[in-house]
This record gives C-alpha cells, sequence and structure tokens, in this order.
C-alpha cells in the first residue's frame, strides 16, 4: 500500500538502526556484540548497596572465532 508521508526529520540513528518510510518486504537488521561484565555491573536502582570483595572478570577467549549470525533470513 503506497504511503503519502510528509516532513521527516531524523536527528540521530544509532550502529544498527533502521529507518523506514514506506511499503517494505523484509527489515533485517544484523549486529554482533560481545559483552564483558563483572560482578554487579548492570545494576540499577535506586540506594544499592553492593559488596564485590575481590571480584575479577575472565575475558580470556582461546577460540579463533565466535558463532555468527549466517542464517538469520
Amino acid at each position: 500500500m503506497p504511503a503519502i508521508v510528509g516532513v521527516a526529520q531524523v536527528v540521530t540513528l544509532g550502529n544498527s538502526a533502521v529507518f523506514h518510510i514506506g511499503d517494505v518486504y523484509k527489515i533485517m537488521p544484523v549486529s554482533n556484540a560481545k559483552t564483558f561484565s563483572g560482578a554487579g555491573s548492570f545494576n540499577t536502582g535506586d540506594g544499592l548497596t553492593i559488596y564485590n570483595n575481590q571480584s575479577s572478570t575472565n575475558t580470556f577467549d582461546n577460540d579463533g572465532l565466535d558463532q555468527g549470525n549466517y542464517f538469520n533470513a
């Protein structure tokens, strides 16, 4: 179905963002990420008390390749 679009202002787009106006068959953004985080890294809230005595994060990755997203069609 055709779309009639007026003014569109794009201020910013992220790294794996999709900006779409009008008809579309398939939108398929692809992104890979590896996140290392230690104990209590993603805690949110008011008044948190966290005790991480001698905490460490092992970031050693001995394999050369990680699983990709080849067949995400």
